[in-house]
């Protein structure tokens, strides 16, 4: 391989031997050549749902776990972290083709009898221990009909699971319908690696929202702004600006920073970090005298398991072993992917509390000179950003006059 090299000392400085590659040999990755060590750090303590727990996170962005970890810190102090799951079905939408637009419409009225649901969730049910069908939601265009089935997949991110399912239970729609063409096991209206509104207003993996109040005594000692500036900023940024923008499931500072890292640690798959980011953070004033901070974030599609992928892997099993949820929970099942769900979003919480505190206060510039790059020019960046601090941050209400 080494002539085919743009330079042939390419591969010195990759590191090859003391790693166990049977753990990855036809699980998770062919052709392989070395592997690729990435810095992890831990922020936390993370109060969530009244545990105490320290979160890994893979990264080589310079302050994004310092700056998460303060966000822990605030947290710490204002009673932590509560989450709540509202979702749990990992979907897959195979195209389905029938000969005419009336054919098409006529499976689609036959998969929305309960009865036949009950017939096709047998059909599915039967080819996983695990993987249990839970709705399907029919979308037509012309004569195609784009199939979406959610299903449970117990602690498993699930999608060959599903696919297993859905593949059998087409096959028992095809006796029934006997000129229906399968024209794609994975009709993109799954959605699976690609924004989408229907992941965003339907959900996919796990849906979470994360909640916490802050007082305002610590959102002006650990966060050195405002409840006022932060929800007002948080308008502005997330709510506006993500909508003049266009975004779908964009309304949030940097959630993909804090899920892309955790996924890396955990052995997740790091394409899906993308949708599984999808995050609209709200904050409000609150307490007696609107001095407090409410902050939520909702995440309606997390996509992520404690078994199979890579979290085989021996460093990333360390990692979830660490949060507490290595492997399948024999007990409850699904129990442990569903909680590494509400780490995430916790998290993401306290990541979006700390940036939007930076952006506030006008310390953005100045942490990530201090983090990402050498001292030599954190001086005059630390000079320029002070001269700007007065006019990114927002300390009083503005009045707005309307004629």
């Amino acid at each position: 391989m080494t002539p085919n090299l743009a330079s042939t000392d390419s591969l010195e400085l990759l590191p090859y031997s003391g790693y166990n590659y049977a753990q990855v040999q036809g699980a998770c990755c062919e052709n392989v050549i070395g592997y690729m060590p990435v810095p992890v750090g831990v922020a936390g303590p993370l109060l969530l749902d009244g545990e105490l727990l320290q979160v890994p996170m893979a990264t080589t962005e310079g302050c994004l776990v310092a700056s998460t970890n303060r966000g822990c810190r605030a947290l710490q102090k204002s009673n932590g972290v509560r989450s709540s799951v509202t979702g749990d079905a990992m979907t897959r939408a195979p195209a389905l083709r029938l000969p005419t637009a009336e054919r098409a419409a006529a499976l689609k009225t036959w998969l929305e009898e309960p009865e036949n649901f009950l017939l096709i969730k047998q059909e599915f049910d039967s080819t996983s221990s695990f993987g249990r069908l839970q709705k399907l939601h029919c979308i037509q265009a012309g004569c195609t009909l784009f199939v979406r089935f959610a299903a449970r997949t117990g602690d498993a991110m699930g999608m060959n699971m599903v696919s297993k399912g859905v593949e059998k239970s087409v096959r028992f729609m095809r006796d029934r319908f006997t000129d229906l063409e399968v024209v794609s096991l994975s009709g993109n209206v799954c959605t699976d690696k690609k924004p989408s509104a229907i992941n965003w207003v339907m959900g996919r993996g796990k849906s979470v929202v994360c909640e916490a109040t802050i007082s305002a005594s610590v959102v002006k000692e650990v966060l050195k702004t405002s409840a006022y500036s932060l929800v007002e900023l948080n308008r502005q940024k997330n709510l506006v600006g993500s909508a003049m923008a266009g975004s779908i499931g964009g309304f949030n500072a940097h959630a993909a920073n804090i899920v892309a890292a955790v996924f890396i640690a955990c052995g997740q798959d790091a394409a899906q970090s993308g949708t599984s980011s999808s995050c609209l953070t709200q904050m409000e004033l609150c307490g007696p005298r609107d001095e407090d901070l409410y902050v939520t974030c909702t995440m309606p599609s997390v996509e992520i398991g404690t078994v199979g992928g890579g979290t085989v892997l021996s460093p990333q099993a360390a990692c979830l072993k660490m949060l507490g949820v290595q492997g399948a929970n024999k007990e409850h099942p699904g129990q442990n992917a569903t909680k590494l769900a509400r780490i995430i979003c916790g998290t993401v919480l306290a990541g979006e509390l700390s940036l939007m505190a930076a952006l506030a206060s006008g310390d953005l510039v100045k942490s990530h000179m201090r983090h990402n790059r050498s001292s030599s020019s954190l001086a005059t960046i630390s000079e320029a950003a002070s001269r700007t601090s007065s006019s990114t941050s927002i300390d009083a209400p503005t009045k707005v006059c309307h004629t």
